[in-house]
């Protein structure tokens, strides 16, 4: 876009987007196109300020359609897997959408790989990383597709230095939501022979409705499990190649709550119940309950509990 859709953009940021879509004949300057990409970028822009404050803020920053900005990763969350992914030669991000984690997660690779379908998105991501992130590599194709035609193999990184990133679409064709797995498109069962052939590092993002015991036991007991809450709300569920390490994270404004086990020391943590409430009552934040540290988080911190059948502590 030239100088021109920046100046006048600027000027409606904050617009009412709705009334802005009713004044067309306000814009004799910008095409059709032109205008409906000015809308989208308005919405966009509203819609992300409080959800990526960094990048929102960025000159020349595009955003995607609305759906694409409501799916789309928080930077909260996209900054804590830039944090626990190891660093790499080469980071792919095998269903990258608006590219909010591949952005994230490009500052610990040499070589970054963003994979899209949706040739809309390509094109915003390719403007938004030729600006801020010009070793990202754009390409649009399909997740399978990618690891057919892509020679990873032959070229001058090796898999030990090559982490692979996906966030499985989680509805059906008919548009219905899906939790399971093998569900979700693309099916990471599938693909995970190849992925772990042409990778060390995987890192697979999911919804915080899924069941981590049963995905466990479909993907099998070489994870660390990340659950990863925003101000005490579950926002997603990483797995990340790993020892069988359980990480309950609540990201707060101006910290981050952080407790780490594994499923033999919550077996052997000891829990005492008592029908005597002390001081305080304790609920453990979202992170932990979904985590499953009912054990652990009671011998860690002294707790006692209410009752067998409650998650309350005093």
């Amino acid at each position: 876009m030239d100088s021109l859709f920046n100046q006048i953009l600027l000027h409606h940021l904050h617009d009412n987007v709705q009334q802005l879509a009713l004044q067309r004949n306000r814009f004799p300057q910008l095409s059709d196109a032109e205008f409906r990409f000015l809308l989208q970028q308005v919405d966009g822009f509203q819609r992300t300020k409080d959800k990526l404050p960094t990048l929102s803020a960025l000159p020349d920053w595009w955003f995607p359609v609305r759906l694409s900005c409501e799916q789309c990763s928080s930077e909260a969350t996209a900054r804590y897997k830039a944090q626990q992914a190891p660093t790499s030669q080469r980071l792919i991000d095998l269903t990258a959408g608006y590219g909010i984690d591949t952005f994230f997660l490009s500052e610990r690779a040499t070589e970054a790989h963003y994979v899209e379908r949706n040739a809309d998105l390509c094109a915003i991501a390719a403007h938004n990383f030729g600006l801020y992130r010009p070793h990202i590599q754009v390409h649009n194709t399909h997740a399978g597709e990618f690891l057919i035609q892509y020679p990873i193999s032959d070229t001058r990184y090796p898999i030990p230095d090559t982490l692979i990133y996906l966030d499985p679409a989680r509805r059906s064709q008919s548009g219905g939501k899906v939790f399971r797995i093998e569900d979700c498109e693309p099916n990471v069962i599938e693909l995970l022979p190849t992925l772990r052939s042409r990778a060390s590092h995987i890192m697979i993002k999911f919804s915080p409705m899924l069941d981590v015991t049963a995905a466990l036991r479909t993907l099998g007991k070489d994870w660390d499990t990340h659950i990863v809450a925003v101000n005490n709300e579950v926002k997603e569920v990483l797995f990340l190649t790993g020892i069988g390490m359980i990480h309950a994270v609540n990201i707060r404004d101006k910290a981050t709550d952080k407790i780490s086990f594994s499923e033999a020391l919550e077996r052997q943590a000891n829990m005492t119940i008592t029908a005597d409430i002390q001081q305080y009552i304790y609920e453990p934040n979202a992170a932990i309950i979904k985590a499953g540290a009912f054990r652990f988080i009671g011998e860690q911190y002294g707790l006692q509990k209410l009752d067998t059948n409650t998650h309350l502590y005093t």
